[in-house]
């Protein structure tokens, strides 16, 4: 058997294994609306802290964080998984049992605008309008970037165009999703999860070994400016964005200084975690609040060693192949490097399955969010409030179809970075949901006006800071998460101290889950 026979067999054997995990759940997902799109807030600690921190790391974890490493350094890759990590421990820390408890005290949510909407009382449900466009804006552009990795992996692997693989890949995350619902989505991201990190292991020991050991790696990269750095970054020679080499050496300048900006611009990606729609339903989906500690604890770990492991890879990649990858684009594709030049065929499909594993659980959670989004909150919330679950199951499943061909044309640059693409999307929800979920779980004062004020004004930050002010460089190059998020929670407490406080029931409302009753 070939060894492109073998690898596409191991990888039709996981397909399989996914599929058939989505046909065992359909039935229950089915059952209705509530099961379909939040299992029936009947999540164990592990499948939710897997699911959640699976769902969320996406194929960067495997191609955009160790691209990173591997083409300017470990200043930037660092910086940003040091955010995360952080990032992680601290919204399971003090968001996770306050809004398991508080979104079945409002009204029983099921979906994150439907929380937010059921939060403050409304009846004419802007809030929840709101969000839920928001939603269908940013996680079409992160089911792009999933996309954008199903291609490049299939592209990669098989010599074959890179826009057919991509649809494939579409194709195959679109069919499991519609089947199994919330339920199929969370029991795969923990297989996935499992699957990631055995798959990180796998390549960091393999390389580092191949490479002549942990010492060899280290002394290898040391010679390239910067590159070891946490406070300066490699920059290689590039003509026309590709990497030049002499007598088989990669072509450096000399080391910039990676200073406070892109310091805070990076750890600032921990900030996203309070607004990450696919990891505060894990928190509402839990069976009980008081197993969300357990749940924190693996999640932590989980993001801690596979974040450490991405990052290093990208030095074991540089070490091995230092001028196989020679746009900063080529460099996402280092763990397929690694995976078909030192690991047996076989071994090596069910490794390049860990990074489809990273792509679906992503997806899967993007696609089923972003359609319930709409078929709860827009459609059944605004058009059709006597809509039968049914009728909101099915609404749900075109718009899954309508959102992946958006997400596949914008996908449809082969050039496109992974990165890049996430960071936007990050942003995007960091700024626009997460001062909010904080200020909702913990000032009593917040209100409406504030809510709207505060998902507005970080929503459309993210757009005007990238397009408009990060461009201007210098002082300004910083990443739109940042001040977008800062700017949301001046809106809250500004708008809100500035309008009628919160009705006596809503701030009851409030107390009693402060209390924990």
């Amino acid at each position: 058997m070939g060894d492109t026979l073998q690898i596409l067999v191991a990888m039709v054997i996981y397909m399989a294994a996914v599929i058939i995990l989505g046909v065992t759940f359909a039935r229950r997902a089915n059952a209705s609306s509530d099961a379909y799109f939040l299992g029936g807030r009947s999540l164990g600690p592990w499948v939710t802290a897997m699911s959640a921190e699976a769902s969320d790391m996406s194929g960067w974890l495997l191609m955009g964080l160790p691209g990173v490493a591997y083409w300017c350094g470990i200043a930037d890759a660092a910086w940003t998984a040091i955010g995360l990590a952080v990032g992680t421990y601290i919204n399971w820390l003090i968001v996770s049992k306050r809004l398991r408890r508080y979104s079945e005290k409002a009204g029983n949510a099921i979906t994150l605008p439907e929380y937010f909407s059921n939060r403050f009382h409304e009846k004419r449900k802007v809030i929840m309008t709101i969000s839920a466009v928001f939603i269908l804006v940013f996680f079409t552009v992160y089911a792009a970037s999933c996309l954008v990795t199903c291609g490049k992996l299939f592209s990669t692997l098989f010599d074959l165009p890179y826009i057919p693989m991509m649809i494939v890949g579409a194709v195959f995350v679109l069919i499991y999703t519609i089947i199994g619902g919330f339920l199929a989505e969370s029991a795969s991201d923990f297989m996935q999860a499992v699957v990631m990190i055995i798959a990180l292991g796998v390549i960091v020991c393999v390389g580092t070994a191949s490479a002549g050991g942990l010492g060899a790696v280290i002394d290898n990269v040391k010679e390239i400016p910067g590159f070891l750095d946490f406070f300066g970054i490699a920059t290689p020679q590039t003509v026309d964005g590709v990497q030049q080499a002499a007598d088989g050496v990669p072509l450096f300048g000399e080391a910039a200084v990676y200073g406070f900006l892109p310091v805070a611009s990076a750890l600032a990606w921990g900030l996203g975690y309070f607004g990450m729609p696919q990891v505060l339903l894990r928190f509402m989906a839990i069976r009980r609040e008081d197993e969300l500690t357990r749940s924190r604890r693996i999640a932590v770990v989980w993001v801690v060693i596979s974040l450490t492991i991405a990052v290093f890879i990208g030095l074991v990649g540089r070490t091995l192949f230092p001028t196989a990858l020679t746009t900063s684009s080529e460099a996402e594709n280092v763990f397929i490097l690694l995976s078909t030049n030192l690991l047996p065929p076989l071994i090596a499909g069910f490794v390049m399955a860990g990074i489809l594993a990273a792509t679906i659980s992503s997806s899967d959670s993007y696609l089923l969010i972003a359609a319930s989004a709409f078929a709860k909150n827009i459609y059944q919330g605004l058009f059709r409030r006597k809509a039968s679950d049914r009728e909101v199951l099915n609404i749900s499943r075109i718009t899954l179809l309508l959102i992946a061909v958006v997400a596949i044309i914008i996908a449809l640059d082969e050039n496109s970075v992974i990165f890049t693409i996430v960071s936007f999307a990050w942003a995007g929800f960091g700024a626009t949901f997460g001062p909010l979920m904080l200020f909702s779980l913990f000032w009593k004062r917040t209100t409406r006006a504030g809510a709207v004020a505060g998902m507005v004004g970080g929503g459309v930050m993210v757009f005007v800071w990238n397009l408009l002010v990060r461009p201007l460089g210098g002082l300004w190059d910083i990443y739109e998460l940042l001040p977008a998020f800062l700017f949301s929670c001046l809106c809250i407490i500004v708008v809100s101290l500035l309008t009628p406080e919160p009705s006596e029931e809503i701030r009851r409302e409030f107390a009693e889950v402060k209390e924990g009753r």
